[in-house]
């Protein structure tokens, strides 16, 4: 595989390894704080997927190193962002929860998609198969948490 091809994976990869990051962090954090009618499925669901996220920053980590790069390469003046926004102001209620995280997952899956075409186009079929697998668990944590506020 050429370099530039290695180097522009371990790039995206970094930037997906700083999202599942983000999104194991917000996921926890409604965990403890959600309320009301749905707290039990909300509190149990998150933490399988907090759980997933966590685990998978390490398949990440080692996938970028694999390629020959230092894990995270997206350091901004020696800084890697993991600042986590909520939507509106403080902590959400369950449906905003959801409905962040349902936004959140699809918008993972969707950039994971054409990167793992990239790296399936370059042969780079390693990176390819972990990206499949990461998205088919934000496409299957997108559709549980829908169904948890479609009525």
């Amino acid at each position: 595989m050429a370099n530039d091809v290695r180097e522009q994976l371990a790039k995206h990869l970094s930037v997906f390894l700083a999202d599942t990051y983000r999104l194991t962090v917000k996921s926890h954090l409604y965990h403890w704080n959600v309320v009301g009618p749905l707290f039990k499925s909300i509190h149990d669901l998150t933490e399988q997927h907090y759980e997933n996220l966590f685990a998978a920053t390490d398949d990440l980590a080692e996938r970028i190193r694999a390629l020959g790069h230092l894990a995270p390469v997206n350091l901004h003046d020696g800084k890697l962002d993991l600042t986590v926004e909520l939507p509106g102001d403080g902590v959400p209620d369950a449906h905003a929860m959801i409905a962040d995280l349902v936004t959140q997952h699809e918008a993972m899956s969707a950039r994971m998609r054409d990167m793992a075409t990239y790296a399936g186009d370059n042969g780079d079929v390693v990176t390819e198969d972990l990206l499949t697998e990461r998205i088919t668990f934000h496409e299957k944590a997108a559709w549980m948490l829908r169904a948890l506020i479609t009525e």
